[in-house]
């Protein structure tokens, strides 16, 4: 019986082993991917902050006058949230507290809801809450590029301008350090344009628009939009994988440690198996004098 729970332990420390290969492995590629992301992410918040100004400018600009179907608030029938999560687990809370924050914003809201998931975890979270899924985008990889944040812009666009949403929000992890992931939310369709009041005020720099600011303001609300899709995208996939770095050095440590108090056994059992077979020896010789 002994030998029998022995050889079992013996396995089992073999695959603990294997699994701290494993997540240390896992945890390394998400260091690497990590810096690539952060990278890219703290990069797109420079270009985001100009785009922020030029709106803000060209807003100034326009007399109450200017009603573009983007910019005009309407009787929210249907509200959608553009859903930012990962195709793949095996990242902490990252896709739970996401989703967790998501649906508590749901629960506010009155009208009719539906979701725009980026990511597998979003589609099948909100597929299980039977909250219509209006479109998916799935498998965008590790480095997020512009066309795909155009490509999710566009639906969204289309589905807004159609009627179908009355009210967008973005929602994804900000990405702060490996540690830390906040979930944000963020006004997208209608466009509230930022910092208006704001940018009448500064006097730094003139800009003449042409043909006018109305049609200036008018070709930069898509791509408004656009920007903000990317930059979620860039923050959540930066945050995934911080999430994902620290979820593998936490599984890494705790696969440690029980194979710390395997190996403390494992000896235990052995001693006790190597006690037991020298007290028979001791006894056989005895019973033979």
């Amino acid at each position: 019986m002994a030998a029998g729970g022995l050889q079992r332990l013996k396995r089992r420390i073999r695959s603990v082993e294997n699994t701290r290969q494993i997540t240390r492995a896992m945890k390394l590629v998400a260091g690497a991917k990590l810096r690539r992301a952060q990278e890219r992410a703290e990069r797109s918040r420079a270009y985001f902050r100009t785009m922020q100004s030029v709106m803000a400018r060209a807003a100034s600009r326009i007399s109450g006058g200017f009603h573009h179907p983007m910019l005009v608030a309407r009787p929210v029938r249907t509200a959608a949230w553009v859903v930012v999560t990962s195709d793949r687990g095996l990242a902490g809370p990252f896709n739970s507290n996401l989703i967790r924050f998501t649906t508590g914003r749901m629960q506010e809201e009155t009208a009719h809801k539906a979701v725009f998931a980026v990511g597998r975890k979003a589609r099948d979270a909100y597929r299980r809450r039977a909250v219509p899924v209006l479109e998916e985008f799935t498998q965008l990889g590790d480095d997020p590029h512009y066309y795909q944040a155009k490509a999710i812009a566009d639906a969204i666009i289309h589905r807004y301008m159609a009627g179908e949403v009355d009210r967008v929000e973005l929602v994804y992890s900000h990405f702060v350090n490996a540690m830390v992931q906040r979930p944000v939310a963020v006004q997208l369709l209608p466009v509230v344009p930022p910092e208006a009041s704001a940018a009448r005020g500064d006097n730094a720099a003139q800009y003449l628009y042409e043909p006018d600011a109305e049609t200036v303001l008018s070709h930069l609300l898509p791509r408004y939009v656009e920007v903000l899709v990317y930059g979620a995208l860039l923050e959540s996939k930066a945050s995934e994988h911080g999430a994902r770095m620290t979820a593998m050095d936490a599984a890494t440590k705790n696969s440690e440690e029980l194979l710390r108090r395997m190996t403390l056994l494992r000896n235990q059992m052995r001693q006790a198996a190597i006690t037991k077979e020298i007290a028979e020896l001791v006894g056989g010789a005895a019973a033979l004098e």
